[in-house]
C-alpha cells in the first residue's frame, strides 16, 4: 500500500473537519436512518460550523495565497450559512430545489477545479455535488426516495472529508493502493 500522507495546511484541515462534519450531520438527516433525527435538525451545526468557520477558514486560505482552497470554503460557507440560517423561512418546493441546483452547479465547479489535488477532495466535493443535485430533483418532484439518496451522497462525502481531515492530523495514508506506471494492462493487436 502506498503510504503517502496528506500534509494539507493547519487551515484545510480545520475546513474539511468542518465541511465533513456538516456533511455528515446534513446527509444523515436527509436519509432519517437515525429514528427522530432530520436535516433540520442539523440547521445550528452547518449555520456556525458550516457557515462561519469554513467562510472563516476560506479567508485563512485566500490569506495564505490558496485561492482555491479559499475559493472552495468560502463558497461552502456561503451555502451552509444560507441555508442554516433560512430553514425556517417557508418557501416553495421549487425555491428550495433550485437553491439546491445552484449550489450543485458550485460543487461541481470545485470537483472539476480540484483537478490537482487529492482523491479525498476530489471525491468530497463529487460526492456533494450529487447529493446535491439528487437532492434538488427530490424537492422539484417531491420524492422522498431521491432526497433520502442523496442524503446518502452528502453522508458519504461527510465522511470522506472527516477522514482526509483526520489523515492528516494522525498521518495516515490517503494514496489509494495502485500499480507502478508503465504495469499493467498491454495493448495487444
Amino acid at each position: 500500500m502506498d503510504n503517502d500522507v496528506s500534509a494539507g495546511s493547519t487551515t484545510s484541515t480545520l475546513g474539511h473537519l468542518a465541511l465533513g462534519l456538516t456533511l455528515l450531520a446534513f446527509g444523515l438527516g436527509h436519509t432519517r436512518v437515525i429514528d427522530g433525527v432530520t436535516a433540520a435538525d442539523a440547521v445550528s451545526l452547518a449555520t456556525f460550523v458550516g457557515g462561519i468557520a469554513l467562510f472563516v477558514a476560506g479567508l485563512f486560505a485566500f490569506r495564505d495565497k490558496d485561492t482555491g482552497t479559499g475559493t472552495a470554503f468560502t463558497a461552502l460557507g456561503a451555502l451552509w450559512f444560507t441555508w442554516g440560517s433560512t430553514a425556517d423561512a417557508q418557501v416553495s418546493a421549487n425555491a428550495a430545489g433550485l437553491f439546491l441546483l445552484l449550489f450543485a452547479l458550485v460543487a461541481l465547479s470545485l470537483t472539476l477545479g480540484a483537478a490537482g489535488a487529492g482523491t479525498l477532495t476530489r471525491g468530497t466535493y463529487g460526492l456533494l455535488f450529487v447529493a446535491l443535485v439528487l437532492l434538488a430533483v427530490a424537492q422539484f418532484g417531491d420524492s422522498a426516495g431521491l432526497g433520502k439518496a442523496g442524503g446518502w451522497f452528502a453522508a458519504a462525502g461527510g465522511l470522506l472529508a472527516w477522514y482526509g481531515a483526520t489523515a492528516a492530523l494522525a498521518n495516515w495514508p490517503t494514496a489509494l493502493p495502485g500499480r507502478p506506471a508503465g504495469r499493467g494492462v498491454t495493448a495487444t493487436g
